[in-house]
């Protein structure tokens, strides 16, 4: 892959208020700004994009548009990791861990809430 997930995270990183970020003239620090409820609002909105888009394309629209929604929602997830400290590279490494173990057999073995 060409685009680095580790370069996205750097500039979201920079963003936060801590770092210098401007909330006036950066929509990422605007949203650390806002707090916690701003994000996952943002990250709500853009899951049901995402479903709705995945709808229209199963009803015969261009695929791109899926690809559109999908971007904004993993670009806000990784503000939201950012948030609490957690980097791509540690879901991707949790990813790994999952690799070739059974979907019903890692959701057996999370521990009960």
């Amino acid at each position: 892959m060409s685009f680095n997930l580790d370069q996205l995270a750097a500039v979201i990183e920079s963003r936060k208020p801590e770092h210098g970020g401007d909330p006036a003239t950066s929509y990422v620090a605007k949203l650390f700004a806002k707090g916690d409820d701003a994000i996952l609002k943002k990250i709500g909105e853009e899951a049901v994009e995402t479903v709705m888009a995945a709808k229209d394309v199963r009803a015969g629209a261009d695929p791109s548009k899926l690809l559109y929604e999908t971007a904004d929602l993993w670009f806000h997830s990784m503000v939201l990791l950012a948030r609490f400290g957690l980097t791509p590279q540690q879901v991707i490494d949790e990813l790994g861990r999952r690799e070739g173990v059974s979907g019903i057999v890692e959701k057996a073995s999370r521990p009960k809430d």
